[in-house]
């Protein structure tokens, strides 16, 4: 999916009957993700804290638009969404962040990503707004690249874009596209986007997108475009961060884990002739332990930004998990 699983996932899909994400009486805790160990680690370093926030059918407008801002003031670098368009009541396709291969719980929906990103940004004015991620190879890529300019021209340069595969074959069926060759698809699609973010008069031609000089307006406010952040953990996945990434979103890996990943990640970086300082490395822990001692790791080995979940259904219970998450980084 988009980054979902673990704590994430919980707390998008345990929902009271008629409630919002989660209310009060069924909020999960915090422990085993997060330790309440203030880190004064953080305290003047580079390494940045966002947050992942998922809204569906359950969660009021009005909640939507107070999280942003709440985040926001919280002193978070960016706020993550996800992306879904279907769950599946029975589904073949393997989950790859859970050991039973299932999503945790039973997910019904959520919001589109960029419609509830546009919700945030006229709800804030300086936090970076991201997707995490979104499933690129079942999109038309002229269309997500009009709705990734729209959104980073509205909220004045803001977005950061998140990408991935994808790995719910029963949903690109359901779209009818085709699951087949969707990592070359996201690449070139990738690659047909900056196209009309960047020329004046923008032409692509490639295997599967042909685009015939046109006008695009607006252009992205950031130069370039948005940076492209690539997901994935498989070396398929690390491969396309080298060859066309502004960045990498990691899931699920422990300070361990991302060492080895950005050692194969700086690899593959010499062999296309760049280097990781090109790259922003944002890292999802969700599962894995978050503590002082795992906040310092992750900043020691390159990690740019980490990103924690932070699931809640009213704004109570949003203030009680940034305070959380603050007794550990101190944001």
């Amino acid at each position: 999916m988009g980054h979902l699983g673990g704590d994430f996932a919980r707390h998008v899909v345990m929902l009271p009957p008629g409630g919002a994400a989660a209310h009060d009486t069924q909020e999960h805790s915090l422990s085993g993700m997060l330790s309440p160990t203030r880190c004064p680690l953080l305290q003047g370093e580079t390494m940045k804290i966002g947050a992942t926030l998922a809204f569906n059918h359950r969660t009021p407008p009005a909640f939507i638009a107070e999280a942003g801002r709440i985040v926001e003031e919280a002193g978070f670098h960016a706020l993550w969404v996800p992306e879904h368009v279907l769950f599946f009541l029975e589904y073949e396709s393997t989950y790859p962040y859970s050991s039973s291969g299932r999503i945790p719980g039973e997910p019904e929906g959520l919001l589109d990503p960029f419609t509830a990103l546009t919700f945030v940004a006229a709800n804030t004015s300086h936090i970076r707004l991201g997707t995490g991620i979104c499933l690129v190879p079942q999109r038309q890529p002229v269309y997500t690249a009009r709705l990734v300019a729209d959104l980073d021209y509205l909220s004045g340069g803001r977005f950061d874009f998140g990408v991935g595969i994808g790995w719910l074959a029963e949903e690109f069926d359901a779209l009818c596209v085709s699951f087949d060759a969707r990592a070359r698809r996201c690449t070139e699609y990738i690659e047909a986007m900056r196209a009309l973010w960047t020329q004046a008069e923008p032409s692509f031609h490639g295997e599967t997108v042909n685009i015939r000089r046109c006008h695009f307006n607006p252009k992205p406010v950031q130069a370039g475009g948005p940076r492209v952040l690539f997901g994935g953990e498989s070396e398929p996945a690390l491969r396309r961060v080298a060859s066309h990434g502004n960045g990498w979103y990691g899931f699920n890996l422990d300070p361990a884990g991302v060492r080895t990943k950005l050692a194969r990640l700086d690899e593959l970086l010499r062999a296309e002739g760049r280097n990781r300082s090109e790259l922003h490395i944002a890292i999802g822990p969700n599962s894995k332990p978050v503590n002082a001692d795992t906040v310092a790791a992750y900043r020691d080995c390159g990690v740019d930004q980490l990103v924690v979940a932070l699931m809640a259904g009213n704004t109570d219970g949003l203030r009680r998990r940034i305070d959380a998450v603050r007794s550990v980084v101190g944001l």
